[in-house]
């Protein structure tokens, strides 16, 4: 599995939230074409569609009564590069500060869950790219186990299928899934971090752009006429709760993140992420963002234009009717010597919206942490335990 992940990662799949094609970027379609090849190889029956879903589909060698499925995305976060990842793997681990080259170090100061590390092979970036666990650490895991489910000629398992989708990381990973051609009765995304993760509630999300409109003179005889948009974009933002940004907020508070500003005096562009679990308290951020683009509007003269997309709601909405789903994956956990960690997951995944198409997908844990960043590591150790999880919940809908 080692190797098969360290395979995955040298694949640049940066997804880009700017182009507008499916995949975003045709670099996530070299390592999918790679994956079907792999699975075929695997006596797996395996397919890239036009759109760089990947789909396989593992027939049983019993009934089950249920049709499982294990889902994990190929691209990687565009907050960093991906592009010629260079990681180290430090078997053993002592448990100490882990310099990553000159210039940066992952130390217990700042992350204090490596002291829990000590003794589990781990694999680091060089501190130059992320390193892409999350999520090739899911697809090397869930090939992994029904590798060595084929290969077990005893092993008694019912049909099983995988998908590996595209642009996750930009909010469109489900957005052009067939769930008619995976034909599963529900799945598991393999795409959380530390071990024992077990989530079925994401966040509501959306995201808001704005455009503010500015007038440009020169600055000489500017009086009474200069509009600088980017001193408005200023005040916009400043008119959002200081205590409700990413920094302040853990468990279920929801947040809101400015992503990207690009201005001048004459016109700025801002770019928002809107998050929270409770629906409610959603509908309410959604709101706020409105009110104050109308505030200021009245303010400067309509110079603002506002425009706010819903990106995936909290699967807890659907998945509450299928806790028997959750369960299963407990006892998976229990036979894996893994205790179940459950809670609210702080982001999205694909499952997100697969919930909401008809899909029930809560989430594993795959061992990665700190994602998106030089920072980012994922142990092998749990990897092997996410592997026995996926084998588990197989073997357990089989008997």
């Amino acid at each position: 599995m080692l190797n098969r992940f360290l395979k995955y990662i040298s694949f640049e799949t940066t997804s880009d939230e700017s182009s507008e094609t499916c995949p975003s970027t045709k670099r996530q379609l070299k390592l999918g074409n790679y994956l079907v090849e792999e699975l075929k190889s695997l006596g797996i029956e395996a397919e890239i569609d036009e759109n760089g879903y990947v789909y396989g589909k593992i027939p049983g060698r019993v009934k089950a009564k249920k049709t499982v499925g294990f889902i994990a995305h190929m691209d990687t976060a565009p907050d960093m590069t991906g592009k010629d990842v260079k990681a180290r793997v430090i078997e053993n681990y002592d448990g100490k500060d882990i310099k990553l080259n000159d210039e940066f170090t992952s130390s217990l100061a700042d992350f204090p869950f490596l002291k829990d590390l000590k003794g589990e092979t781990i694999i680091t970036t060089d501190g130059t790219t992320l390193l892409g666990a999350d999520d090739k650490a899911g697809i090397a895991i869930i090939v992994s186990a029904v590798e060595e489910l084929i290969n077990d000629k005893e092993e008694k398992f019912g049909d099983i299928r995988i998908a590996f989708t595209p642009d996750e990381e930009i909010g469109r990973g489900a957005d052009l899934f067939d769930v008619k051609k995976f034909d599963a009765d529900f799945a598991f995304t393999v795409d959380g971090g530390p071990i024992g993760e077990l989530e079925y509630e994401t966040f509501n999300a959306a995201s808001a752009k704005i455009e503010i409109q500015g007038k440009n003179v020169h600055p000489g005889s500017a009086k009474n006429t200069m509009v600088n948009s980017q001193l408005i974009a200023m005040e916009f933002n400043s008119m959002l709760p200081l205590n409700e940004r990413p920094e302040y907020t853990e468990g279920y508070e929801g947040f809101s993140l400015l992503t990207n500003i690009c201005g001048s005096v004459e016109s700025t562009k801002m770019s928002y992420i809107i998050r929270d679990h409770s629906k409610e308290k959603f509908l309410k951020r959604k709101e706020l963002f409105e009110e104050i683009a109308e505030f200021l509007n009245k303010k400067y003269d309509n110079r603002i234009k506002i425009e706010i997309k819903d990106q995936y709601y909290n699967m807890r909405e659907k998945l509450k009717d299928h806790m028997e789903i959750i369960d299963l994956a407990k006892i998976a956990f229990e036979k894996s010597d893994v205790t179940p960690k459950i809670g609210p997951i702080r982001g999205g995944t694909d499952g997100s919206k697969l919930s909401f198409m008809g899909l029930p997908c809560p989430n594993l844990f795959t061992g990665g942490y700190n994602y998106h960043g030089r920072y980012e590591l994922v142990s092998l150790d749990q990897m092997e335990k996410s592997k026995e999880v996926v084998k588990n919940i197989i073997k357990i809908l089989a008997e």
